[in-house]
């Protein structure tokens, strides 16, 4: 397994970490209580700088886990917060996602590659130290496989919203399997080429997706979703793979089995009504040993976005709880 860490920052106090994880090149930011200050207004832009030494591995380790169409960069300002708490705090680009590895050809983004990506990250960055681990949305089911899978590297979980998507039944397999060959097919043919917008296109795109988010986050969150392009224009900051619907539908029963292996103290985060809750939410939860629930009011499904302060000052109660 490969690691160098570079020079370069990734918006406010935050190091870039490149690794060889799984086989593909890995991008993770990277905060610590050593850079972290609130001197400073967030800048998502990257530049080059000498940066303090690397904090010491005394320190405990959080991880943070974006979800889908999501980026590492915008778990900015949770990421400082909890640094200035005392933790050392980890941000990886999941795979398809912001500068991290794409899908090499011929592969594709299963649930089973992020567990295994992330499976080598923390080999790399955290082996055989017990993590905080938080995930949201799609993050939160690929972090709840991970903790499933290996409980004994996870002392508190936080799940935000990432209980997984709607349930499916058996009978949508061979459906999904011939429409997702479809879909890849068409989605080849697309990739010869590279979709740019303006900047303004990009963030009437990006309100469209989140109606319940302020303009001015959008605004100061484009620069982690999207790469500029010159000119005034912008790319989206994720494979286009990601468009296609995965052939593997979403069975519920299996999350739970995860679930129920998880020996770490849970907790629910949600974002009140307006964030994303599937049908059968309660039933998912009580496959958890030891969960509680909390609502962020009004914070809606992207709530590190809308509410970071009041995200991360429950993340730290939850994590200095006995």
């Amino acid at each position: 397994m490969d690691m160098q860490q570079t020079s370069a920052s990734d918006g406010r106090d935050a190091r870039v970490l490149r690794l060889t994880a799984n086989d593909l090149e890995h991008r993770v930011l990277l905060w610590s209580p050593e850079n972290a200050t609130d001197a400073v207004e967030p800048s998502r832009g990257v530049s080059e700088s000498s940066r303090e030494p690397s904090p010491s591995p005394s320190l405990p380790m959080v991880v943070l886990i974006h979800g889908f169409m999501d980026a590492a960069g915008t778990w900015e300002r949770v990421g400082l917060a909890l640094a200035a708490a005392g933790y050392r705090v980890a941000a990886p680009d999941m795979r398809g996602f912001g500068q991290g590895a794409r899908a090499p050809k011929g592969g594709y983004y299963h649930f089973a590659d992020y567990v295994f990506d992330l499976a080598d990250i923390l080999e790399a960055i955290a082996p055989n130290e017990p993590i905080r681990l938080v995930g949201h949305s799609m993050g939160g089911t690929v972090a709840t496989l991970f903790a499933g899978t290996f409980p004994e590297r996870v002392t508190r979980f936080a799940n935000l919203e990432g209980l997984g998507p709607p349930d499916n039944d058996f009978d949508v397999a061979p459906v999904r399997m011939r429409s997702w060959i479809d879909q890849v097919r068409r989605s080849r043919r697309q990739r010869r080429g590279k979709l740019t917008f303006t900047r303004e296109e990009a963030l009437v795109r990006l309100k469209a997706n989140h109606p319940n988010v302020p303009r001015a986050t959008l605004e100061e969150l484009l620069p982690a979703l999207t790469t500029d392009e010159g000119e005034g224009r912008v790319s989206w900051h994720f494979d286009l793979l990601h468009r296609t619907t995965s052939p593997q539908p979403f069975y519920a029963k299996q999350l739970m089995a995860f679930a129920r292996r998880i020996t770490a103290p849970t907790l629910f985060v949600s974002g009140g009504p307006s964030g994303f809750h599937p049908a059968d939410e309660d039933e998912r939860l009580a496959s958890f040993a030891s969960h509680a629930r909390l609502e962020l009011a009004d914070a809606g499904h992207m709530m590190h976005w809308t509410k970071p302060d009041a995200l991360s000052a429950e993340l730290i109660r939850f994590f200095r709880a006995p």
